[in-house]
């Protein structure tokens, strides 16, 4: 049986495909700024734009993008104003977003919590075509600011007192990236689901950075696992008969496992061939560093 002979796996593929560059590509920001449960969150409010989806007869990928990103912004309002009750208030928008979903969802017409299951944890036959091109839309803009602003959210998501400084626009850049999440979680809730998708765009990362010491290495490794473990797991929850959000998330946690594995030996040698090239005349504490090179070649 061949899986492209059927026209709802051609969409998934490509969803997948899609979903595998966006996710780690924002994801890597979102890891240097010490942040990789935003997707959760965002994850969570997105679910009162699914609901409204439903109750207006709207696009629900359009309906979670628009909310999903206004809820981005609260969130890093809060994180700017919040003090010491921005957690509270991060847990009450996470939760109401969620609660908001489901009671959208149950009081709109013929609606019930089995219609919300499919965005929750992905699903490969109701991707449609509607979704495709919306997700094709988002992904451009995705693409777009990781690659284009790079350097300037690199900057940003290492230092933000030094990024401002330098004369960079700070808030506006955290916005940019908030919002750049938002939009990557709605790209990947038809496949992943919103519950799941916060593992895409972390762990890929994780894994990425056991072998690499420099951001444009990351990046791509991270994003070449994005789009294996998309397409691997897509392939799978069809010829197996397995939720697709799952396996993917579980071949993603794989190859952190086997990377990992892997790097361990190289920083073992990594870390002999140091200690042989210390000059046995000057202890290690009184050793001057290394310069650093170019913000490209900086450690992701």
């Amino acid at each position: 049986m061949d899986l492209l002979d059927y026209a709802f796996m051609q969409r998934a593929l490509i969803a997948a495909v899609l979903v595998g560059i966006t996710a780690p590509a924002i994801g890597i920001y979102l890891v240097q700024r010490r942040q990789p449960l935003m997707g959760d969150g965002i994850g969570h409010v997105a679910m009162t734009g699914v609901g409204l989806g439903f109750l207006l007869n709207a696009s629900p990928v359009w309906m979670a993008t628009a909310v999903s990103a206004l809820g981005s912004v609260l969130m890093e309002l809060i994180r700017w104003y919040g003090k010491t009750r921005g957690d509270i208030a991060l847990a009450m928008l996470f939760y109401g977003g969620m609660a908001g979903g489901v009671m959208f969802v149950n009081i709109a017409p013929g609606g019930s919590n089995a219609n919300l299951m499919s965005y929750l944890f992905g699903s490969l036959s109701t991707v449609a075509p509607s979704d495709v091109t919306a997700i094709m839309l988002l992904a451009a803009f995705v693409v777009a600011v990781t690659l284009g602003l790079r350097r300037q959210l690199f900057a940003v998501s290492q230092d933000e007192e030094f990024a401002r400084v330098t004369g960079l626009p700070v808030r506006a850049l955290n916005l940019l990236t908030a919002v750049t999440a938002a939009v990557t979680v709605t790209v990947a809730m038809r496949v992943v689901g919103l519950i799941l998708v916060s593992a895409l765009m972390v762990v890929p990362v994780a894994a990425a950075q056991q072998l690499t010491r420099s951001f444009a290495a990351t990046f791509a490794i991270a994003v070449a696992i994005g789009v294996t473990v998309s397409i691997g797991g897509t392939v799978t929850s069809f010829y197996q008969d397995v939720p697709p959000g799952a396996t993917i998330v579980l071949l993603t946690i794989a190859a952190f496992v086997v990377l990992t594995a892997l790097a361990t030996p190289l920083a073992r040698r990594r870390a002999r061939a140091s200690a042989a090239a210390q000059p046995t005349g000057d202890p290690a504490e009184c050793s001057i560093p290394a310069t650093r090179g170019a913000a490209d070649e900086v450690g992701a």
